[in-house]
C-alpha cells in the first residue's frame, strides 16, 4: 500500500462472532480503523507477512495456511497444510522466503515447511520436539516453543523455548549448534534483532524483562553475549503480569514492548553503538492483554 494508506491484518481465535482474519483499512490521519472484510481461517491466532509483501501466513487448526495479498490489500486463500503436530503459535520465514518456521507452544516442537515458488505451502521438511524440564511450576515445566527467528545473516535459526528457559541456534535441517541458557522461571518469549544485526533482544514473560545480547556472526554458530537486562513492567510487583509483544522500529532506533496484566506499552531508545536500551516511557493502554505490537513504517503511530 502507499505511504498514506495502510491495511492491517488481525488474526483471532474463532469463537462467537469471530471467523478468522479481520482486514482493516487504516485512516492514519484521523486514527481510525474500518473493517473491510473477514477471511475465514480456523483459529488464526498468529499471522506473519512474507518478506516480499506478497503473502500472509496464518496459524490454523489444520496446520498453517497461506493467503495471497492482493494489490488493494485484500486476501485470497491459496492453500493450507498440516504440520504433523499440535497447532502452532508463531510463524516466521527465512530471508529468501523458501521456508516457513512454525512454533509449537503445546507440544514444544519447531517445524519447517517448504514454501513453493508460486507462493503455496509444500511438505514438512523437518521437525524437532524439544526435550527437557524447567521449573516445577505447571506453567513452564516442559518445552513450549514460542518464537523462531532467522539471524540477520540468514545462517541460523534462533528458537525460543518459553518452558525450559533457553534459546536454540539451528541451521539447515535443524542441526543444533548451541543453547543459550536464561534464568530459571524467566520464561523467554520472543527474540528480535537490531537493524544492523549486531544485537538481539529477548523479552521474558515471567520476569517482565528484556535481555540484550551482542551478536557476533563470525565463526561457526555465531556467538551471543548478554550485555544488559532491562525491567519493562514499570511495576515493582510482577505478579499477574506477562511481557507479551516485542518489536523494533523500521529505523532501528526504538524498541517497543507490551505487558499484559499491567496493560501497558513501553518505548525504549536503542543506542546505535552499544545496542543498549534506555527507557523513554511506559504508558497504559485502553484494551486488555496486549498480545502483540506493530509500528507503522513512518513510525508516527
Amino acid at each position: 500500500m502507499s505511504k498514506d494508506k495502510y491495511v492491517a491484518y488481525v488474526g483471532t481465535y474463532t469463537h462467537g462472532s469471530s471467523i478468522g482474519i479481520h482486514v482493516y483499512d487504516l485512516d492514519v490521519e484521523n486514527g481510525y480503523m474500518t473493517e473491510r472484510e473477514v477471511v475465514p481461517v480456523n483459529n488464526a491466532s498468529h499471522v506473519a507477512k512474507s518478506n516480499n509483501g506478497k503473502y500472509l501466513y496464518s496459524i490454523a487448526d489444520e496446520g498453517v495456511e497461506v493467503l495471497k495479498i492482493k494489490e488493494d490489500g485484500g486476501l485470497e486463500p491459496i492453500n493450507k497444510v498440516g504440520i504433523d503436530g499440535m497447532r502452532g503459535c508463531f510463524l516466521s520465514t527465512d530471508k529468501e522466503g523458501k521456508f516457513l518456521f512454525v512454533c509449537g507452544y503445546h507440544d514444544g516442537k519447531i517445524t519447517v515447511v517448504r514454501i513453493k515458488e508460486d507462493g503455496s505451502l509444500g511438505e514438512v521438511l523437518d521437525g524437532i520436539f524439544h526435550q527437557g524440564l524447567g521449573s516445577v511450576a505447571e506453567r513452564n515445566f516442559r518445552p513450549r516453543v514460542t518464537c523462531a527467528m532467522i539471524t540477520p545473516d540468514d545462517k541460523y535459526l534462533c528458537v525460543v523455548d518459553n518452558g525450559i528457559d533457553q534459546v536454540n541456534q539451528t541451521n539447515g535441517k535443524l542441526k543444533l549448534y548451541d543453547i543459550i541458557r536464561c534464568e530459571l522461571e524467566s520464561g523467554p518469549r520472543l527474540i528480535r534483532f537490531s537493524r544492523d544485526g549486531r544485537f538481539a533482544y529477548v523479552n521474558c514473560e515471567l520476569t517482565n524483562e528484556v535481555l540484550v545480547y551482542a551478536y557476533d556472526a563470525s565463526g561457526e554458530g555465531g556467538k551471543f553475549e548478554q550485555i544488559q537486562k532491562v525491567d519493562i513492567s514499570d511495576s515493582k510487583d510482577h505478579y499477574g503480569c506477562a511481557s507479551s509483544g516485542l518489536r523494533i522500529a523500521p529505523s532501528g532506533k526504538y524498541l517497543y514492548c507490551t505487558t499484559a496484566g499491567s496493560e501497558t506499552a513501553g518505548v525504549f531508545k536503542i543506542d546505535p553503538g552499544t545496542g543498549m536500551l534506555s527507557k523513554i516511557c511506559i504508558l497504559p493502554i485502553s484494551g486488555k492483554y496486549p498480545k502483540d505490537v506493530a509500528v507503522f513504517p513512518d513510525e508516527k503511530t
